[in-house]
């Protein structure tokens, strides 16, 4: 897997996710904050799905 990284948005006390693509080329998802846990593991078609739609407002209601 390569190196994890998270948004510069990230707040400082780490309540944040973190990426990262592995070997295969899929992209995994972890919590910041329980780096040792697990992660979820997406295609990049799953992942480019789901950054369209954010960017589209699609999920502004799960922060409203």
């Amino acid at each position: 897997m390569s190196k994890w990284v998270r948004n510069a948005a990230s707040s400082a006390t780490g309540q944040c996710v973190e990426l990262s693509v592995t070997a295969g080329g899929a992209v995994a998802v972890r919590d910041s904050r329980d780096p040792h846990g697990p992660a979820l593991v997406y295609t990049k078609t799953e992942i480019a799905t789901f950054v369209a739609s954010a960017k589209t407002g699609e999920f502004d209601w799960l922060i409203a």
